[in-house]
């Protein structure tokens, strides 16, 4: 029976309800769009991509124990979060478009795109995973990387979509389709929430069991879980200042051409992270195995492009340009394997029993890494280096690679110090 159900009851429905909130990630396909529609700079409107990330980290960490105790509550409560956060959004940005300038449509944008959505994005983000760990006991990190590797490739599968809806749709089309996918996410998000549902066999621990809430549970081994927390804000961090600057990376290393097909390619390795990773790591041991090899590739690729001046040399010698490449692919996929092993390296230190709080609390670390990872980067690219005339396709657009290559070697401490933090603060595997 359970062979039976573990695809109908944890598999599909996390399928669903991660493709639907990964599209978060869809809005720098229409945040310019946005901002020319309601009468604001882009920068001014880019602030509720930050807060949906952070909320999503913050209301995972609040609201995990709601996730532990009931999952059908919490997987409707992202549901209609998600979706009436994406529709006030519209709602907002047709508001916006009828009073440019307006303070309130951008605050408005800011409360449903991030406030709203980012309440329905934490809890729809935990809501399976406990679930499918429970179902594939012996494949943890594959379940777990197969429900990550869809809000990873959401993206990928939803940006055709979006971008075929505001060609379509005429005036307005940007706030249509808000609420047309407002629509579509939630029906998506309410069949996932129908299905799920944890094998018959697990019962949930009474709240007044010894251990039973998640930071007693945390207590028995603080410094492991304050490792595992830094390492997993580290790569995160070190993950979106260089994926936030990928597209002028490519640029400067001479594929201007081809910037659209590699940052696809990109996206691939980030899903494909998700779920090689995770499934890789079912083989060790030791789970945390995977972070060390995660950490050990991302100082090699990126110890390898500063040594060759990578960035800065243009695209003038091929092999270092695929050096550079090697870089963006590793660090995606590093990415995206750091989330997907976070709740399965976590079961091994303490346990079922709290799961969806534990890693509730531990997603924190993405909130903080969403408002430092991209700030860091553009800081240090607009304090460091010299902008340079880059022509190209009949404009000329202004670059920083000396900025962009000076990025690196921030990035390249910081993945020391979670490598070192891997190899010295995670105990051992718990017997729980």
């Amino acid at each position: 029976m359970k062979t039976q159900n573990k695809w109908v009851r944890a598999a599909i429905p996390a399928l669903l309800l991660h493709c639907s909130i990964g599209t978060v990630y869809c809005w720098s396909i229409f945040s310019q769009e946005i901002a020319d529609y309601i009468g604001f700079s882009k920068g001014a409107t880019e602030w509720a991509f930050s807060f949906a990330i952070f909320f999503l980290g913050m209301s995972a960490a609040f609201l995990g124990n709601i996730v532990e105790k009931d999952i059908h509550k919490s997987s409707l409560l992202a549901a209609i979060c998600f979706a009436s956060g994406m529709a006030g959004t519209g709602l907002f940005i047709w508001y916006g478009g009828s009073h440019p300038g307006s303070i309130l449509a951008l605050i408005g944008i800011y409360v449903c795109y991030g406030f709203i959505m980012g309440v329905g994005l934490g809890t729809g983000y935990l809501s399976p995973v406990k679930t499918l760990m429970l179902w594939f006991e012996d494949r943890k990190g594959l379940a777990t990387g197969l429900a990550v590797a869809g809000f990873g490739a959401a993206k990928a599968i939803a940006s055709p979509i979006m971008q075929a809806l505001l060609s379509s749709l005429g005036e307005g089309g940007i706030y249509k389709m808000f609420l047309i996918l407002a629509v579509v996410y939630f029906v998506m998000m309410f069949v996932g929430h129908l299905l799920l549902a944890k094998p018959a066999g697990w019962h949930e621990p009474a709240s007044s069991e010894k251990g039973a809430r998640a930071i007693d549970v945390i207590k028995e081994k603080p410094v492991t879980f304050i490792g595992i927390w830094i390492m997993f804000y580290l790569n995160i961090t070190c993950g979106l200042a260089l994926i936030s600057q990928e597209k002028m990376i490519i640029k400067c290393i001479g594929l201007v051409g081809v910037v659209g097909v590699l940052s696809s390619v990109t996206a691939v390795f980030n899903a494909g992270g998700r779920l090689g990773f995770s499934a890789w790591a079912d083989t060790f041991k030791d789970r945390n195995t995977i972070y060390k090899i995660i950490f050990i590739l991302s100082i090699v690729a990126t110890g390898l492009v500063i040594l060759t001046q990578g960035i800065t040399n243009m695209g003038q010698n091929t092999f270092i340009m695929i050096l550079v490449l090697i870089l963006l692919f590793v660090v995606n996929a590093g990415y995206g394997g750091g989330f997907s092993n976070v709740p399965t390296l976590l079961s091994d230190h303490y346990g079922m029993k709290n799961i969806s709080a534990i890693h509730g609390i531990t997603l924190s670390a993405w909130a903080f890494a969403g408002l430092t990872g991209n700030q860091m980067a553009s800081f240090i690219v607009k304090n460091f280096g010299t902008e340079i005339e880059f022509p190209h396709d009949g404009v000329v657009e202004m670059i920083n690679p000396s900025g962009y290559q000076m990025v690196l070697y921030v990035t390249l401490v910081l993945y020391i110090v979670a490598a070192v933090i891997s190899f010295t603060m995670i105990g051992k595997k718990s017997d729980k």
